[in-house]
């Protein structure tokens, strides 16, 4: 078995390990409400972190400013007034493209 099959197989392995731990150890019971309001905000601070290391990061721990900066500030700003997903993508994207365009790169 070749390397990458290793690795695949060694974290197919190490997600259902994990994804079985919580059940096996919390069964039937309630968690505390402190601990649930925790875990539910994993989801949109892991999804912000990775928006964020997405948009601004490059290669090696530099920041950049650049098209994709626009295209976030755009679908943050189409979000914010109508909550429409579609529309912030399709903004967001003609935003990036147009920069792009304008500015090169």
């Amino acid at each position: 078995m070749s390397a990458v099959w290793t690795t695949i197989v060694a974290l197919t392995i190490g997600t259902a390990a994990i994804k079985g731990a919580g059940p096996a150890f919390v069964g039937g019971r309630e968690l505390p409400p402190r601990i649930a309001r925790v875990i539910a905000l994993f989801a949109p601070a892991l999804l912000a972190a990775l928006i964020v290391v997405e948009t601004f990061g490059t290669v090696g721990r530099a920041l950049t400013i650049d098209a994709r900066a626009a295209g976030l500030a755009v679908a943050g700003a189409i979000l914010l007034r109508t909550e429409s997903l579609v529309g912030a993508i399709v903004g967001a994207a003609a935003a990036t493209a147009l920069v792009r365009l304008v500015f090169g790169g």
